[in-house]
């Protein structure tokens, strides 16, 4: 999976205290079925969700995985 080359849709919002976007780009060679399979293992090892798809004309997709920012530890100050 190759990052995306293309400006991300307006209407695809990445501003989220909650969540991490990453888009990614799958050339039009890749198969449903191989999208699939690549992406399941980027949610199984990675904590990647789906969080959406476009099928663009040249056949190739444009990918928006999103997950769960960790909560953040503040150091404690010793006091």
């Amino acid at each position: 999976m190759a990052f995306n080359a293309r400006k991300l849709p307006a209407t695809w919002d990445t501003s989220s205290e909650e969540f991490d976007y990453v888009p990614l780009t799958l050339p039009p060679d890749v198969t449903r079925v191989s999208a699939s399979m690549r992406l399941a293992i980027q949610a199984e090892f990675g904590g990647w969700e789906l969080s959406r798809v476009r099928l663009y004309t040249d056949g190739s997709r444009g990918v928006l995985l999103r997950r769960r920012k960790s909560p953040r530890h503040i150091p404690d100050p010793g006091i």
